[in-house]
């Protein structure tokens, strides 16, 4: 795992465009690690479901509240990780884990998530500052066109949050609004290689296409909060996740410590009918 934290050069690219893309932050043996946890962690796998996009095709995903002493939480619990975070994330409070989620697109059925805001999900649970919350993508295996890269419209988060409504199981932004930013705005692919991570702010609209490749895609995406923006709603079913700080690890750790599969109970997974946002 990479070290060293944001230049003023980085934090300035991240203010402006809404997101930022870190190459090479993890090490192969790191991407591996997550890799198996993916594939052999229990609870995780039991407490997948799957997502239809708006043509019926399906991505699965996980999505837990507390991060504990497994892989996950160690690498989203990690020096680095929370420093980094800590250094693009308005206001000064302490650095807090709302949810972490695994994304898994499989060949030729993983769907599409439609242009959307997270801060357009998260806007239900009554968080008042969007600029205190933002998520980490870690890619866990390649990620490009062919297999449903994400795709990012830079600055758009200086937009402010727009509408959104359901589209199929997922919640999309405004199509005029979209239209109007595709318009003024440009245009990202983001293509990462296993162990590269994105981060992105809350407000900067963002999709992905179906995988329609031979491949799978994989990521975590972890999502970050200052302990000071409350999300007043009480339908979240692990409400005290968002505010409680972080209780760093060693960059290392991923690595050296003795690590144990997501505890079910103390894990917190969110279950498909829960009323709340699949986000």
């Amino acid at each position: 795992m990479k070290r060293d934290k944001l230049s003023t050069r980085q934090v300035a690219q991240y203010n402006r465009d809404g997101y930022l893309i870190l190459k090479g932050f993890l090490n192969p043996d790191e991407v591996e690690k997550l890799y198996q946890a993916g594939v052999e962690d229990s609870a995780i796998n039991k407490h997948a479901f799957n997502v239809d996009d708006s043509s019926g095709k399906r991505s699965k995903l996980s999505l837990w509240y507390k991060p504990g002493d497994d892989v996950f939480g160690l690498l989203t619990r990690s020096q680095t990780m929370v420093e980094i975070v800590d250094q693009v994330l308005e206001g000064d409070a302490p650095v807090c884990h709302f949810h972490s989620k695994l994304m898994q697109k499989e060949p030729e059925v993983g769907g599409a998530w439609e242009w959307h805001q997270d801060y357009g999900y998260w806007y239900k649970n009554e968080f008042l500052y969007p600029g205190q919350m933002m998520s980490v993508m870690v890619a866990i295996t390649e990620a490009n066109k062919s297999n449903g890269c994400l795709q990012v419209i830079k600055g758009s988060h200086k937009m402010g949050r727009v509408e959104h409504g359901f589209s199929g199981e997922q919640v999309g932004a405004s199509q005029r609004f979209v239209d109007l930013a595709l318009q003024n705005l440009e245009l990202e692919y983001v293509e990462l290689e296993a162990g590269d991570i994105l981060l992105f702010h809350s407000n900067v609209l963002h999709s992905s296409s179906a995988n329609l490749s031979d491949r799978p895609r994989w990521s975590l995406i972890s999502v970050y909060n200052r302990a000071s923006n409350v999300g007043y709603s009480d339908s979240a079913p692990s409400p005290t996740s968002s505010v409680t700080p972080i209780n760093v690890v060693p960059n290392e750790a991923l690595l050296t410590w003795e690590t144990a599969n997501l505890k079910v109970e103390s894990s917190d997974f969110l279950k498909k009918d829960d009323d709340v946002a699949l986000k």
